[in-house]
């Protein structure tokens, strides 16, 4: 999931802690483990995906 997004592993882990990201679809040796397709239908609907939006229009 860092690898993926481009983030490092503590703020993944600081992700997940607060709700942030999607279930694992896999938990082994305590180590959380994404598939690809859930990390890319997770970023489709994303802020971490949208363009920030100019509030002084």
């Amino acid at each position: 999931m860092a690898a993926y997004i481009g983030a490092r592993t503590d703020s993944v882990r600081a992700y997940r802690k607060h709700g942030l990201l999607p279930p694992p679809d896999l938990v082994e040796g305590g180590k959380p483990y994404w598939l690809a397709d859930t990390v890319r239908a997770w970023l489709a609907r994303s802020a971490i995906n949208r363009p920030r939006r100019d509030t002084n229009d």
